[in-house]
């Protein structure tokens, strides 16, 4: 079970990267690395709550993805507006 969920994080991962290294401008990089990224460590975190399923992980990998999908989009669309604004 774990590896249907760790195989798409690692893909997820990957692709941020590629995107951070390949595109051109910050904000797209940012894009690249806020939404890619999110999705590859959601799918990361709910492969080790199944791994660690009987001791009760799925509390702190639920608040740990709710956390990552707020605060990873939150502070690119934050950096955005400030490079945005002083240039």
């Amino acid at each position: 079970m774990n590896e249907i969920l760790l195989v798409p994080g690692l893909i997820f991962l990957a692709t941020g990267t590629l995107g951070i290294i390949r595109l051109k401008g910050t904000l797209n990089r940012m894009h690249a690395s806020s939404k890619a990224s999110t999705l590859g460590v959601g799918f990361v975190i709910l492969a080790g709550a199944t791994e660690f399923y009987p001791d009760g992980a799925w509390l702190t990998a639920f608040l740990a993805l709710v956390f990552m999908f707020v605060t990873a989009p939150t502070g690119a669309h934050m950096v955005a507006r400030a490079r945005e604004e002083s240039s």
